[in-house]
């Protein structure tokens, strides 16, 4: 990166040094030709690993084709077919799709979206989410300060509820105090025929990876039916087959009225997608909302092939093996130190939470350089190590990076 480094922004932070050259499956190698097992998935988006060879292709015959087909011009033979592949595979009554490109995008269309249907002008998100970094995405997150300081005043009309501990040893007992809380919020701070929609996220993020109780989420879905509020479910980070469902929110147990989708959608090629019932979409001005790239060709070949790729027989299920193997191994790895508090997750999105983020960083430091492993950092004190290998991780490279991860306790505890 040297000689380029100096006309970059500085804004981005940096998880490691690397410049990488190519990908191929779950590994990257850089421009010294070493190789990296990555378990980060360019955060949670190369969903079917990196270069995979069904996806590559269907991006290059599509460049070959049309590269920038904008929507409101003109349409491309792919937005209909993926439509349709969606309708089949997202959870029950989604039957509407808007594409668009970003996730940040994708929310703050959603939100726009229930607006527009319920003539409603307030949103509850909940205590720890990540829902973006644009102004409005930012008002409904708070996984960590400084993502939103500095950037303020953020917008209004946004309300933050609780969400349940998940360190408290008494889930249900969490679960009835946050949706105490959540009442409590809806009788001093905006009434219920106010809000348009609760904004959640069936795995929360940034925050750590914390599962979404699905008391909790059923809790919502009631209050959501009593006052004719709108369920969005924020599946940015946990869809396409990431937490060993293509949805997350399938395992809760509710119905969403609008579904979020982005990073694994695509294996990381930039595309977005809202999912709703036709009888929402109908309440949606038309002309009102609209983008550049909204429905790309090429992202919806990459879309499409990925699509395919994750619903190949035994993919899912491989990726529920694989997630089960790695909690496995990783809570064992707990009785090797105590300062490894608490492993959690579903299918391959999972957390391992240590007592101090010092330590955390030294596991993922000692990983990466003594082992060419590469893991991130995530939680609002910096002290999880979230694990997000592509989806197509096999059971030897799961034990590499866990063998890897068992080095690192060691070395550093």
């Amino acid at each position: 990166m040297a000689g380029t480094a100096a006309h970059l922004s500085n804004v981005w932070a940096t998880a490691t040094n690397l410049e990488i050259e190519r990908g191929v499956g779950c590994r990257v190698i850089d421009a010294n030709g070493h190789e990296y097992l990555d378990f980060t998935a360019g955060l949670g988006a190369a969903s079917t690993g990196h270069a995979h060879p069904k996806v590559t292709a269907a991006i290059a015959e599509q460049a070959g084709r049309i590269i920038h087909s904008q929507i409101n011009v003109y349409r491309h033979d792919k937005l209909e077919p993926l439509a349709n592949k969606l309708a089949e595979i997202t959870p029950e009554g989604i039957d509407t799709f808007y594409f668009g490109s970003t996730s940040d995008e994708i929310v703050e269309a959603s939100v726009k979206l229930a607006k527009h249907a319920t003539g409603r002008r307030n949103v509850i998100a909940f205590d720890g989410a990540f829902h973006g970094r644009t102004h409005y995405a930012l008002a409904m997150s708070s996984s960590r300060a400084i993502d939103r300081a500095g950037y303020g005043p953020l917008p209004g009309s946004v309300f933050i509820a609780p969400f349940p501990d998940p360190h408290s040893s008494d889930q249900e007992r969490e679960v009835s105090r946050a949706l105490r809380g959540l009442d409590r919020v809806l009788s001093t701070q905006v009434a219920s025929e106010q809000v348009a929609a609760f904004v959640i996220e069936p795995v929360i993020g940034e925050r750590g990876y914390i599962p979404t109780p699905k008391g909790f989420m059923e809790g919502l879905a009631h209050r959501c039916e009593e006052h004719g509020i709108l369920l969005i479910a924020d599946e940015t980070q946990s869809g396409f087959g990431r937490t060993g469902k293509m949805f997350a929110i399938e395992a809760l147990g509710v119905q969403p009225d609008i579904i979020c989708m982005a990073k694994g959608i695509s294996s990381g090629f930039p595309f977005a997608a809202i999912g709703t019932r036709r009888a929402l979409d109908e309440q949606w001005v038309t002309g009102s909302h609209s983008g550049s790239s909204n429905g790309n060709p090429i992202a919806c070949a990459a879309a499409l092939a990925t699509i395919e790729v994750l619903q190949e027989p035994g993919f899912i299920d491989n990726v529920k093996e694989r997630g089960d193997q790695l909690i496995d191994a990783l809570r064992e790895m707990q009785q090797l130190d105590q300062a490894l508090l608490h492993v959690r997750g579903r299918g391959l999105m999972v957390a391992t939470e240590f007592d101090s983020p010092e330590r955390a960083q030294a596991v993922v430091d000692h990983c990466f350089q003594e082992h060419n492993v590469i893991l991130m950092i995530a939680g609002t004190f910096r002290r999880t190590i979230r694990w997000s290998p592509p989806l197509i991780v096999t059971q030897a490279e799961v034990d590499e990076a866990v063998s890897a991860f068992s080095s690192a306790i060691r070395a550093t505890g």
